[in-house]
Parts: C-alpha cells; sequence; structure tokens
C-alpha cells in the first residue's frame, strides 16, 4: 500500500517529476501526460458517480481504481527484460468491462443516430469521461510509437470509453433520454 505523510517535495519545482523506476523527466514528457489524462478521467468519472447510485455506482468505482491501475502502469516504463512486483492492468481488467457492457447493452435499443452528450446529469458527465478517456487513449497510442507500454493497458482505456458510452445511455432511462444527432437540422435557421 501506498503511504503519504508530506503532500508536497518541492521535487517538481524545476519541471521535472519522477516515473515509477525512478527515472527523472520533465512534466510535459508524453508519458506524463498519458497518466495524467489517465487521472483527469479518473476525476470525470468522480463527478458522474455524484449522479449515479446502486448497481451503476458499483461499477464506476471499480471503474476509478482500475484507472489508478492503469496510471501506475503507465507511470512505469516497462523493462527491457522481465520484472517483479510491477502492477500491470491484466486482461481480467478489459474482461470485466466486456461483460458489463453486454449486459447493460442487451436492454438498449439499437440506435438510429450519433448521440449527443446530455440528456440525465450522469450521462453528460459520463459523456464528458468518455471523451477524456479517449484523448488519454490517443496520448497512450502515441507513447506506443515512442516506447514499450503495457497493450491491455490500452485495450482498457479503448474499451472503457465503450463502457461509459453504453452506461451513458443505460442512465438514460435506457436510451429513452438520448439526446440524438439530426445531421444539418439547423443549417437554415
Amino acid at each position: 500500500m501506498v503511504r503519504l505523510t508530506r503532500i508536497y517535495t518541492r521535487g517538481g519545482d524545476r519541471g521535472r517529476t519522477s516515473l515509477g523506476d525512478g527515472r527523472r523527466v520533465a512534466k510535459h514528457d508524453l508519458r506524463v501526460e498519458a497518466f495524467g489524462t489517465v487521472d483527469e478521467a479518473n476525476a470525470a468519472v468522480g463527478l458522474a458517480r455524484l449522479h449515479t447510485q446502486g448497481e451503476a455506482d458499483a461499477m464506476l468505482a471499480r471503474v476509478q481504481n482500475d484507472l489508478f491501475d492503469v496510471g501506475a502502469d503507465l507511470c512505469r516504463p516497462l523493462p527491457e527484460s522481465g520484472e517483479e512486483g510491477a502492477l500491470r492492468v491484466t486482461d481480467a481488467h478489459v474482461q470485466r468491462l466486456e461483460r458489463e457492457i453486454d449486459r447493460l447493452n442487451a436492454e438498449l435499443a439499437p440506435l438510429t443516430s450519433f448521440v449527443l452528450p446530455g440528456g440525465t446529469p450522469a450521462s453528460a458527465h459520463l459523456h464528458l469521461a468518455r471523451t477524456v478517456t479517449r484523448r488519454a487513449e490517443r496520448l497512450v497510442t502515441a507513447l506506443a510509437e515512442r516506447e514499450a507500454v503495457n497493450a491491455v493497458a490500452l485495450r482498457y482505456l479503448n474499451r472503457l470509453s465503450d463502457h461509459l458510452f453504453v452506461l451513458a445511455r443505460y442512465l438514460n432511462d435506457k436510451g429513452a433520454r438520448d439526446v440524438l444527432w439530426e445531421p444539418g437540422r439547423h443549417r437554415r435557421e
């Protein structure tokens, strides 16, 4: 477990921070951008949780914990040889999301258009969390072009954005309160 007794260290006062392996990098390093955006997605999920309860809230609580796992995974670069004890996201994380997506989606009517963020407060916040998750995913793919990353962490983010989309629809009265895109509707107004 992590034990924090001191919040500020002054270690980042010159624009550098430490990765999980102890290496110091610029705070704008692509790896830091990636796990920082995962943290931002986690904060957006936390806002959505203010408007959820029951099973949806339990799912999002698991997602928040998972996102810390993803951040920890990304914070620690993959070594060139084996490693012991590093926290890595696993296929079990992704499989749980897939099971939840399938269960929720089975109760939704098929889409007839793209969904605009909105409807219920929970849904609107989940759409925000989804877009931040997509940004994190783009940053991780950019990082993966430069350095080795755990491919499962990338799959997790991809699946999570799908999960947040389906849960947003589910919390919009199972899609009844979805706000649908009407292409070109306001062109002539």
